[in-house]
């Protein structure tokens, strides 16, 4: 792993979007400017990020989390969704009704996209301020690696745009920055908090069953679209591997579900928001499901083993299952 280190005394960029209190600071600045999927997506792709950041001292800047900032105590006030918080709040969130009104309108990830596209086709700024964008060619950019580093080494601004980017070394050995960083509002999870504790309170092992169809109908060609029936299967072969112990499944699907389609399985269903659903699996001592990004975040959340079924013909396996470490990319 080639190792950064901060530029000295960086001189600062002038430019109306990079304003001075986001380069107020020593370290590289980061700015995610591409939208990338829905909510597990950029929670992974802003996690990588974190994590490379407080490895080595620099700032991250992510307006394309305005969607789901208000769902996280850090990201709702601060318009730049920023990592780490800064000491003193933005200009721009002390004006009353203007933060709500720029993340609707999406004005700063527009801007921010644009002078990440227009920098990458006209890099009249650099080599303080660089676009690096992810290769088609490429399964995953390393953060870390020396090819990625030789990109960014001098700049002082670096606008990331692409998804494949990753750093998961950083992410296990910072997670518990980022699950701070990234925590739910409590609010919104506290329904689905006493849901999981009914379940422990008749079981002694919790299994959390990510079922995704909607969108897999078609997605890969329907590679990873499961039937219910298989989906019991595999719970019913979770449970075999804990003979002469309870146990309870709790299902978070992207379509209505009920308890009765689990034949022979004690099952309670989420019906709550999709950060309420992550919450509640990541409390869950296993978690199953399709590759996903969604049952990923879950397990590096709450730091509990995930099986991710690439066939239907995957058995459960207890030694299968991992912690995600956000460092895979649902292919």
């Amino acid at each position: 792993m080639v190792r950064v280190t901060p530029i000295a005394e960086p001189q600062p960029v002038r430019t109306p979007l990079l304003r001075s209190e986001l380069l107020a600071q020593a370290g590289q600045v980061f700015i995610i400017s591409m939208r990338c999927g829905r909510l597990a997506n950029r929670l992974n792709i802003y996690a990588n990020f974190i994590g490379f950041a407080a490895e080595y001292g620099h700032r991250v800047v992510n307006c394309t989390f305005h969607s789901y900032a208000g769902d996280f105590s850090a990201t709702r006030s601060d318009i730049y969704c920023r990592y780490p918080l800064p000491s003193r709040r933005s200009v721009l969130d002390l004006v009353p009704g203007l933060p709500s009104l720029l993340r609707r309108s999406r004005l700063l990830y527009h801007l921010t996209r644009a002078v990440s596209v227009q920098n990458g086709k006209h890099p009249l700024l650099a080599p303080r301020v660089v676009t690096i964008r992810e290769r088609a060619d490429r399964d995953v950019e390393d953060l870390s690696g020396a090819e990625i580093q030789a990109q960014i080494g001098k700049a002082r601004v670096v606008f990331v745009y692409g998804w494949n980017y990753r750093a998961p070394d950083c992410v296990e050995r910072q997670a518990d920055k980022i699950r701070a960083h990234l925590h739910p509002r409590e609010p919104l999870i506290a329904n689905v908090r006493q849901e999981v504790q009914r379940l422990r309170d008749r079981a002694e092992v919790l299994a959390g069953v990510h079922i995704r169809r909607g969108d897999y109908r078609r997605w890969k060609q329907g590679k990873y679209f499961y039937s219910l029936e298989r989906y019991t299967a595999w719970m019913r072969e979770f449970a075999a591997q804990f003979p002469g112990r309870r146990v309870a499944f709790l299902v978070c699907s992207d379509e209505p579900r009920s308890p009765e389609e689990f034949p022979g399985c004690d099952v309670a269903i989420t019906a709550d928001t999709p950060v309420a659903d992550l919450f509640g699996l990541s409390q869950c001592d296993f978690l199953m499901g399709p590759v996903s990004s969604f049952s990923q975040w879950a397990s590096f959340f709450g730091g509990k083993p995930l099986l991710q079924f690439r066939t239907p013909e995957d058995p459960i396996r207890l030694d299968k299952f991992r912690v995600s470490y956000l460092g895979e990319i649902p292919r």
